[in-house]
């Protein structure tokens, strides 16, 4: 054997080994190159460096950064609206939102009137950031150092100021120099009242973290619990000596139906300037057609308890459980002997108590012109597309929900289902009557 011909063989085979290496590596180093900067963060969870949180594929929040808001007003929904809204602009300048406070009382109009109170007391502060990891975050004001003086965001207002100025300024203030002030705070209207520039699902994802303190969510269970007894109750008197799939339809529990019956006297005001001005008609419904529409809707099972949520305080009409089909029991605060649960609260525990009963009901029924009614539908469409349903319509689903102020099949109310795909939240901020359900 020539050993000279096997050392030439040798190196050759060597240098094009090398060759191939090299190439190899060459390739790797582009692919790593074109990832980082296309996908900057895509690492997988949460890379913590020098009080920043780097969340895959979206910008970073910083921990010792924070954006304060005015307090927040109106109603609880609203306020829901103006929180998320509130954190969703935090996110967008890198920053923790420093914890807000809520309105106890409904006087939107009389600044002066307004009672304040803590996030806290009626949200769960740690859940809330718990919930909300690596997407946004509270703060609270001990958190602050004071370091530099905070530099104020005053908001634009009137016709001129669009949602594309309102953008733009926010996108300027994610920037050098406002960018090292340490608290950025937001000046001039509430949030409510700010141009929506996120989509739905971020929105829900906010509210999927609201979860109401103890207090507060004992008290729903009361009122759950004590519409669930009416149930059973309804059920002893039925037949008892039934068999077959009658007696097992008799063990199972009377669902109960929530229906935000909106007839109070200022929502009737409201939304009858509302249909003049949009010249629409399907906005206001009268308590006759509430009761045969929710009557109508297919598939309803019987017996079933109607728990009719609507403000006592504000209402003009003493007959709301009159008049309903047989095999339908309406509930009101009264009649359940819960309203001195109510009572003993101001309006926005009142009124969290009252959504929380709604969110949980085996049927909810609403107006798609009330941000309540909306919100509870988005939440509900949210829990019902993490179970994999495809037809998100059925009328055989759970957390089903309909609209009472739009017709829909055999004279019943309509199918109603939120657009998680939607770019903005208008339709649930100001009402509708795309339901998304044909």
């Amino acid at each position: 054997m020539d050993v000279s011909s096997n050392g030439k063989r040798s190196v050759l085979c060597l240098r094009y080994l090398n060759s191939r290496i090299c190439k190899c590596i060459a390739i790797l180093l582009v692919l790593l190159i074109v990832r980082a900067i296309v996908f900057p963060f895509s690492s997988v969870g949460r890379i913590e460096e020098n009080d920043l949180v780097f969340i895959r594929n979206r910008s970073p929040f910083r921990l010792d950064k924070f954006l304060e808001v005015p307090q927040i007003v109106w109603g609880l929904n609203n306020q829901k609206i103006a929180f998320a809204r509130a954190c969703l602009t935090a996110r967008m300048l890198s920053r923790t939102l420093l914890m807000p406070s809520l309105s106890a009382s409904l006087f939107y109009k009389e600044v002066e009137r307004l009672e304040p109170i803590s996030f806290d007391k009626i949200f769960r502060y740690e859940e809330f950031n718990s919930r909300c990891n690596g997407f946004v975050r509270l703060g609270r004001y001990m958190d602050v150092s004071n370091r530099t003086k905070p530099i104020e965001i005053p908001k634009g207002s009137g016709r001129k100021w669009t949602a594309e100025r309102d953008f733009e300024q926010l996108k300027e203030y994610s920037k050098e120099p406002f960018d090292q002030a340490e608290v950025v705070r937001i000046e001039g209207k509430n949030p409510f009242l700010w141009h929506d520039h996120w989509p739905v699902k971020d929105y829900a994802k906010v509210f999927e973290c609201l979860v109401l303190v103890d207090e507060i969510e004992k008290e729903a269970d009361k009122v759950i619990s004590r519409i669930r007894e009416v149930g059973s109750e309804v059920r002893s008197k039925l037949d008892l000596s039934a068999t077959g799939a009658k007696a097992r339809m008799l063990l199972q529990p009377v669902p109960y139906v929530a229906v935000h019956m909106r007839i109070e006297i200022d929502w009737m005001i409201h939304c009858k300037k509302l249909e003049k001005r949009s010249k629409m008609n399907q906005i206001c419904s009268s308590k006759e057609e509430i009761v045969n529409r929710v009557g109508n809707i297919i598939g309803m099972k019987t017996p079933t308890v109607v728990y009719l949520a609507v403000a006592d305080s504000l209402l003009n009409d003493s007959s709301i459980s009159k008049g309903w089909k047989d095999g339908f029991v309406p509930l009101e605060k009264k009649k359940l002997g819960i309203d001195e649960i109510y009572k003993k609260y101001p309006y926005l525990v009142q009124s969290a108590i009252d959504y929380e009963v709604c969110l949980r009901a085996d049927v909810f029924v609403g107006n798609s012109f009330s941000t309540f009614s909306s919100l509870v539908v988005l939440e509900r469409t949210q829990k019902l597309t993490k179970t994999g349903v495809s037809n998100l319509c059925g009328t055989d689903v759970r957390w089903r929900s309909y609209a009472y102020n739009i017709l829909g099949d055999s004279n019943g109310a309509r199918r109603w289902i939120a657009d998680m795909s939607d770019l903005s939240l208008k339709k649930i901020s100001y009402g509708s009557n795309d339901t998304s359900c044909r």
